[in-house]
C-alpha cells in the first residue's frame, strides 16, 4: 500500500524553523513534499498576486536536519499559490493532507481572514484536500523574524497527532480544515479543546507617530489582544485558558442566519430555491 503524500507549507517562507520543525514530526507518516514561499509571506491571507516579487520562479533547496534530509521547493509566490506549484508541478499523485505551519504567532479570532497560514490551507481545501492550518502561540511580538530561541517541538507534537487522525479517517461533513493552536507555554500533555472561531479583533492596528503623514511611507504595528475574548468557547478563550484550541473551519462563509428569515427582512421580495 502505497504511503500517504503529504504537502507541507508555511507563509513564514522555505526556511522558518516552523516548516522545519514538522519534518522530522511527520516523516514517519508518509512522504513529505515540501514547497513555500521563498521568502516571508505572512498576512497575505488566500492572494494569488503574481506582480512584482511573486513571480513564480521556483528554486530547488534541501532541508537537513540531523542526518536527514529533505528535497524542497521555494516558490516566489503567496502561500496559497505555492499549494497550487506543489498540485499542479511537483505533486506525482493525489495529495492525501496539506499541512499549513507551524507559524510564527497565532491565528485566533478575525483574523483568520489575513492570515496566509489559513489562505494555504483555504487553497489545499479548495482542491478538496484536507487540511491543517498550526500556529504557535508566541510571547513576544516579534511575528516576522525567525527566533531561533522558539521552541516548536511541543507545537509539531500536536501537529503529527491531528495529521495522523485526519488520514486515518473522513472530516465530518462542513470541516474542510483544522486551525491548531498551540499555546506559548504548552507541553505534549497540555489537553486540547473545541472551539469557535472568535469574532474578537484580536491584532490592533496601530499607526507609528510620526510628525507628517505624508513624507514617507506609513506602517502600522499590529498589537495581540493577548488574554481577551468575546465567548468562553472560542480560539481566543482557549489561548486565554493555556489550551490548545482546535478550530473546524469551511469553505461556506454564508451567514448562519435563517434564509428565511433574512428575505423577510429583505421585504420577502426574493425568490426561494
Amino acid at each position: 500500500m502505497e504511503s500517504p503524500l503529504i504537502l507541507i507549507t508555511n507563509d513564514d517562507g522555505i526556511d522558518s524553523p516552523g516548516l522545519k520543525a514538522l519534518l522530522p514530526a511527520l516523516d514517519p507518516l508518509g512522504e513529505l513534499l515540501i514547497v513555500a514561499p521563498r521568502v516571508q509571506q505572512t498576512s497575505m491571507g488566500r492572494a494569488r498576486s503574481q506582480n512584482g516579487e511573486r513571480d513564480g520562479r521556483l528554486f530547488t533547496r534541501t532541508i537537513c536536519i540531523g542526518d536527514k534530509s529533505w528535497p524542497a521547493y521555494a516558490a516566489n509566490a503567496t502561500p496559497a499559490l505555492a499549494v497550487d506549484h506543489a498540485l499542479q508541478l511537483f505533486a506525482k499523485r493525489a495529495i492525501d493532507l496539506v499541512i499549513s505551519g507551524i507559524n510564527y504567532g497565532e491565528n485566533v479570532g478575525s483574523c483568520v481572514t489575513v492570515s496566509g497560514t489559513i489562505g494555504a490551507a483555504l487553497e489545499a481545501a479548495d482542491h478538496k484536500i484536507p487540511a491543517i492550518a498550526a500556529s504557535l502561540e508566541l510571547e513576544t511580538t516579534a511575528y516576522h523574524e525567525y527566533d531561533q530561541t522558539v521552541d516548536f517541538t511541543v507545537a509539531a507534537s500536536f501537529v503529527r497527532y491531528f495529521a495522523g487522525l485526519i488520514l486515518g479517517k473522513v472530516l465530518p461533513d462542513d470541516v474542510d480544515l483544522l486551525k491548531i493552536e498551540i499555546p506559548a507555554k504548552a507541553t505534549k500533555d497540555t489537553p486540547w479543546t473545541v472551539t469557535r472561531q472568535d469574532k474578537l479583533s484580536y491584532y490592533q492596528p496601530v499607526a507609528k507617530l510620526r510628525s507628517q503623514i505624508f513624507d514617507g511611507p506609513n506602517l502600522f504595528d499590529h498589537l495581540p489582544m493577548k488574554g481577551q475574548f468575546t465567548n468562553e468557547n472560542t480560539d481566543a478563550y482557549a489561548l486565554a485558558q493555556g489550551l490548545v484550541s482546535v478550530t473546524p473551519m469551511s469553505l461556506d462563509l454564508t451567514s448562519r442566519v435563517s434564509l428565511d428569515e433574512l428575505s423577510r427582512w429583505l421585504g420577502d421580495k426574493t425568490i426561494s430555491l
